[in-house]
């Protein structure tokens, strides 16, 4: 039997982001399907976790990316929706998900898109001494492995 990770995730118009927290995952194995289905499994300390997500709406799987890095914490996901727009949830199902929660920190109301900062791909790659304000971006946050930056 499975456990499934914590799941925070967030919305732009154009796209949802998943930030998957799960140190030291291995065998990550990610699909987007275009009606919706998004699944995930890895193995880390030795146990399988999985789950599977059927989003609110379709998606564009060929516009969806994955940042990870062995080693780290989280597996942060890019899904591009279908069809513009904000949706009233993240599942089609009303269904409450213990292990999935809202990214307060990449959080952007419907009114306050337009305002609201972008990080940049770039970010993810430590030591990156890049400006912040590159247009290259997908609206995701790195977070570092702060265990490792301190040398433990």
């Amino acid at each position: 039997m499975s456990r499934q990770p914590e799941v925070l995730w967030a919305q732009r118009s154009e796209k949802i982001y998943l930030t998957i927290s799960l140190p030291d995952a291995k065998d990550v194995v990610l699909k987007t399907e275009p009606q919706g289905l998004f699944s995930f499994l890895a193995v880390a300390n030795g146990e399988p976790f999985s789950f599977t997500l059927e989003l609110f709406d379709s998606v564009l799987p060929e516009g969806s990316k994955t940042k990870t890095k062995m080693g780290l914490r989280n597996i942060i996901c890019s899904i591009q929706k279908e069809k513009k727009g904000w949706w009233k949830r993240l599942l089609k199902s009303e269904e409450k998900h213990p292990y999935i929660k809202v990214d307060w920190n990449k959080w952007c109301d419907e009114d306050e898109e337009s305002d609201a900062p972008v990080d940049s791909d770039d970010a993810f790659d430590e030591g990156n001494d890049r400006d912040e304000t590159d247009d290259d971006d997908d609206g995701m946050l790195y977070l570092p492995d702060l265990e490792k930056l301190r040398g433990k």
